[in-house]
């Protein structure tokens, strides 16, 4: 691999750290209701742990509840307690063919909580990406004995570093976002 190889390997994976905390922040509650939510309710279906959301289609028919339609009505009780144990804070509530959940509203302490989470998930970004850069120059350095000369990877560093900025301040932005949304409820 060149220089510029692990460049660009290094901000793809940087991409990727942002993707993934994406992810995170959307199944962050903020008092509206959101399909996302349960992205991460596992339901035990037959004995195999399987995603809600390959059971049930889940939709929003207000701003403040959620509506499970399962594909099997079987799973009912099953989607019902995946629920419960999700640690999610939500009540379902069944009428043997649907589920419904309604969405609290945020207590101040709970959104404080929420904030921390939210600051806790930008801090993993940073820190994945972080680590990125380090690889990636690491990399770098590794090739100066492959004919690639020393002021060529000086520069080669500070595009890396320059891409890693522009990542932390977009993982800045994304984690503000969060907090707003949340304290602005």
């Amino acid at each position: 691999m060149t220089g510029a190889d692990f460049i660009a390997d290094g901000e793809e994976r940087m991409k990727k750290a942002i993707e993934n905390l994406q992810q995170q922040l959307q199944t962050v509650r903020t008092g509206r209701a959101n399909p996302a939510l349960l992205d991460r309710v596992e339901v035990d279906y037959y004995g195999t742990p399987t995603a809600l959301k390959g059971l049930a289609n889940i939709s929003t028919p207000d701003g403040r509840s959620l509506l499970i339609t399962p594909y099997d009505k079987s799973g009912l009780k099953d989607i019902e307690q995946a629920i419960h144990k999700s640690g999610l804070g939500l009540t379902p509530s069944s009428d043997g063919s649907v589920i419904r959940i309604s969405i609290p509203t945020l207590t101040e302490d709970r959104r404080k909580e929420l904030v921390k989470v939210v600051k806790k998930y930008g801090e993993e970004c940073r820190v994945a990406i972080r680590n990125i850069r380090r690889d990636s120059a690491d990399h770098l350095k590794k090739t100066k004995g492959e004919g690639v000369s020393e002021d060529d990877i000086k520069r080669k560093e500070e595009t890396l570093q320059k891409i890693t900025d522009k990542y932390i301040k977009e993982v800045d932005k994304h984690i503000k976002d969060k907090e707003d949304d949340l304290m602005d409820i």
